[in-house]
């Protein structure tokens, strides 16, 4: 038996309620936010203004920029905010929009992963026909695919979250509305909220990264049987970014949305949650500059990148 509250807003977990940590905690998100808005919109910057990058594989890069600084937007103000006033309470509504904000963002993030892998997929293995299948046409039509997926996402969601009008706790355990942590408070069937997690999950989670696993199985066969050490070294270093990427994504968002219940931590939820949704946004811009020469001589041409 639980408590059953309707409520009008819920109450977000902190990171830290000594207030001396507070002016500590304000200054480090709001450096890894702006090093993130910084980093992908140099990115942006460097694809749109030099001709040499307008290949799908930059452009699908620039799209995934965007992206990331409309993830990390959804979640790092709103905590900053709140360590400022003191005040982690969010409005149901409010709940709803990051909650949608944050579904859209984190399922294109996903999808457009998926989306780089086939592309290297055909650069290597498929070189001949490369600008063929992946041709300019294809590329918008694959950006409108995900941005359709990622709404579909976060209108099931909405769908579900709209039927629950009382709940065991307001008490959110995490900085922003986590739509795991936001059904586990429900107090609708238990069959509902499982159904619908794992479902998402095997759509948005199971489908993409099997498509990478795919993708990047043909990739390795294909450079294994390259016989030049140079040629295998540089088709590789074409995936090698993204592959970083993939790890640093999957290996913190999928692991923290299937969480159990019986084992979930709130702490390390919340750690887990800042990873995936702050420090990938704000590292992929060094994952695919440091390793792509591309970019990084096109981003000194600005005189203020060095590597």
């Amino acid at each position: 038996m639980y408590n059953l509250t309707c409520v009008s807003g819920f109450q977000l977990m902190g990171f830290s309620e000594d207030p001396d940590l507070q002016f500590v905690l304000f200054g480090l998100f709001l450096s890894m936010y702006l090093i993130t808005v910084l980093g992908n919109l140099l990115i942006i910057l460097a694809v749109i203004s030099d001709s040499h990058l307008h290949t799908p594989m930059y452009f699908f890069l620039s799209n995934l920029s965007f992206v990331d600084i409309c993830f990390t937007s959804t979640t790092v103000p709103k905590m900053i905010v709140d360590i400022l006033t003191h005040n982690r309470v969010i409005s149901y509504a409010g709940c709803l929009i990051q909650m949608s904000l944050f579904l859209i963002s984190g399922c294109m993030d996903d999808m457009l992963l998926a989306v780089m892998a086939y592309d290297r997929f055909v650069a290597i293995c498929h070189p001949l026909h490369y600008t063929v299948i992946v041709n300019p046409r294809q590329c918008v039509l694959l950006i409108l695919v995900c941005v359709f997926l990622s709404i579909l996402d976060s209108q099931l969601h909405n769908l579900v979250a709209l039927r629950f009008t009382c709940f065991k706790d307001v008490e959110i355990a995490n900085f922003f509305c986590d739509p795991s942590q936001l059904l586990n408070l429900s107090c609708s069937d238990h069959l509902i909220k499982t159904t619908v997690i794992y479902t998402v999950g095997v759509m948005f989670g199971f489908f993409p990264i099997s498509g990478i696993f795919f993708s990047y199985y043909k990739i390795i066969t294909s450079i294994l049987k390259i016989t030049s050490s140079t040629g295998r070294y540089k088709a590789f270093s074409t995936c090698s970014s993204h592959l970083s990427a993939v790890c640093l994504f999957y290996g913190t968002g999928i692991g923290t949305y299937l969480d159990s219940h019986g084992s979930y931590s709130p702490i390390r939820g919340m750690v887990a949650s800042l990873m995936y949704t702050v420090v990938n946004p704000m590292l992929n811009p060094f994952i695919y500059s440091l390793r792509n020469r591309d970019i990084s001589n096109t981003l000194k041409k600005f005189h203020i990148w060095r590597v």
